[in-house]
């Protein structure tokens, strides 16, 4: 397999470091696991000569963005930038412009394109990712759904795969992004590797999610999310809430749905099992005392929460 790895910039050094190391490390310990696997190549490619990282690490590119399609899969890592703002001017920037017409011009039946984090936009600025699944940074998913209405956005998956598309969540999950790559070429090489580097699966970010931190511009949801974080230890009502708030349960569904992807009733189930799992850590309440806490009478119906929760990530 030949990988491509672009590089502009500002990206992020380490999102550069693990991809780089993930993938010479699969390529040195492949004769170990099945002398049968073909190697690993990976390049760097980019707009100019030299680029330096945020880690102020420069690095040499080795093929101009105009051989991309040589690749078998081309990656696109994190733009560097943490918030929409900064990461809607990163796209405009000559370099980005140029990352994106590179990667417009791939032909679908020969290069798979991987992106993650705020790379990830970089790839739906091209329109292929139109009515796909996709991942990003958590923080920035509704930006993202704002920009690409037509993306199947998923922010509680790590790695998304549709296709020849492959995205995964915000920036240490480059990692779970390159070990998805080497499994690609074979399950026991990325089994090897995640041992040798001592990498723990993450298949979710929800755990990581702090819903607070979602920064939407629908005031309606932020009501919202105000309401019931003040009332966790009461029974949920939606028609309740919705007529507190001075609308109706169908737009609130539909608000809360468009800025959060949950409906009403998970978002509020998401938020009574962070502050369930919030009070086990910092406290010495009893498993039943927590569960009242965030409004549920019975508390083996929170450890199935909890459970299911887990299961999923």
């Amino acid at each position: 397999m030949r990988i491509g790895l672009i590089a502009i910039d500002g990206c992020f050094g380490s999102a550069i470091a693990s991809i780089i190391d993930i993938v010479r490390v699969a390529d040195g310990a492949r004769g170990d696991v099945d002398p049968r696997i073909d190697p690993i190549e990976l390049a760097i490619l980019g707009p100019k000569r030299r680029v330096t990282t945020t880690a102020s690490m420069t690095l040499s590119v080795d093929h101009p963005l105009s051989e991309s399609g040589e690749f078998d899969v081309v990656v696109v890592p994190a733009l560097g930038t943490l918030t929409a703002a900064a990461t809607h001017d990163a796209l405009q920037s000559r370099d980005a412009r140029s990352v994106i017409a590179s990667l417009g011009r791939l032909d679908d039946a020969t290069t798979r394109i991987a992106a993650a984090c705020t790379g990830v936009f970089a790839v739906a600025e091209t329109g292929r990712m139109h009515h796909r699944r996709a991942t990003t940074s958590w923080f920035l998913g509704p930006e993202f759904r704002k920009r690409y209405p037509t993306v199947a956005l998923d922010l509680d998956t790590m790695v998304v795969v549709d296709g020849n598309l492959v995205t995964a969540g915000a920036a240490f999950a480059h990692i779970d992004l390159a070990l998805s790559l080497v499994r690609s070429i074979s399950p026991d090489l990325a089994q090897h590797v995640a041992k040798l580097l001592i990498i723990d699966e993450r298949p979710s970010q929800a755990a990581f999610v702090a819903y607070e931190h979602l920064r939407h511009e629908d005031p309606i949801v932020v009501e919202f999310e105000r309401f019931v974080r003040a009332r966790l230890d009461e029974p949920f009502n939606v028609a309740f809430v919705a007529q507190s708030l001075g609308t109706s349960r169908r737009t609130l569904e539909r608000r809360v749905r468009a800025a959060l992807n949950l409906t009403p009733l998970g978002f509020v189930q998401r938020l009574r099992t962070e502050r369930a799992r919030h009070l086990s850590a910092t406290t010495d309440l009893t498993s039943a005392e927590i569960a009242l806490r965030v409004g549920y009478a019975n508390a083996e119906t929170l450890r199935s929460l909890l459970r299911r929760e887990r299961r999923r990530s």
